[in-house]
């Protein structure tokens, strides 16, 4: 049950491309919060500078999340109120966030902890992917090297949709590795979601792979994997 008079962390959702993507809820927070925790404290500003909201930002990121828990927690302790932002979507899922609320909830620290909902890649991308959306798995990043074939395995047994993340630098390489352990299986890709160049493409696996006039990769991925032998209706 949440209380007034004690610390308030909310985690806060961002647009994942289009600035208009966000809730007048967390615009309002962001007023009213002594300061805000952003992965990148410059991308932030951007949301800042179009909604005209003057806020203290500490920059708060995968680099620097312990070294800072002890401080925002000693904040939260003496009735601060906290926002915490990644650069797109909703933190905590593959993003920075994640230690900070695990500490105070293994602590039962007497701290509120509040979802502000918004934009998820995830979701988004799966909600017009076309694919069976009533059972997925989210795996996020593959590992890059120690345990990446281990994990692509793991994901053989599974009867549902997988939802991944990754890089542009990566994608190529991704997908080669998800063929050549899955099989050729139905799926689904975005890119720039939201934004002025987005792209989806419903194709398989082998086709992707295939495809060597696609462009150049840019922009983060959303990759959906059919569950073995899935076949349209």
């Amino acid at each position: 049950m949440s209380k007034v008079d004690i610390g308030t962390l909310y985690v806060v959702s961002t647009p994942i491309g289009n600035l208009t993507d966000i809730t007048s809820r967390s615009l309002e927070i962001f007023k009213t919060v002594d300061y805000i925790l952003c992965e990148d404290t410059r991308i932030t500003k951007k949301i800042f500078n179009k909604y005209n909201i003057s806020a203290k930002m500490i920059s708060y990121n995968e680099k620097n999340e312990i070294n800072k828990i002890s401080k925002v927690v000693n904040d939260l302790n003496n009735s601060f109120k906290i926002a915490l932002v990644s650069d797109a979507g909703t933190p905590c899922i593959s993003d920075p966030g994640f230690r900070l609320i695990s500490y105070i909830k293994e602590n039962n620290l007497d701290i509120n902890v509040f979802p502000i909902p918004g934009a998820t890649a995830s979701i988004a991308a799966l909600s017009v992917s076309g694919l069976p959306s009533d059972s997925f798995f989210f795996l996020g990043f593959l590992p890059k090297k120690k345990g990446r074939n281990k994990k692509i395995k793991e994901l053989q047994s599974l009867k549902c949709s997988i939802i991944l993340y990754e890089s542009p630098y990566r994608l190529n390489k991704t997908l080669i590795d998800l063929y050549h352990v899955l099989g050729n299986r139905k799926v689904f890709i975005g890119r720039e979601m939201t934004k002025l160049f987005e792209e989806y493409v419903y194709s398989d696996l082998q086709s992707f792979i295939d495809d060597d006039t696609k462009d150049s990769p840019k922009g983060e991925y959303v990759i959906i994997i059919a569950k073995e032998g899935y076949r349209s209706e």
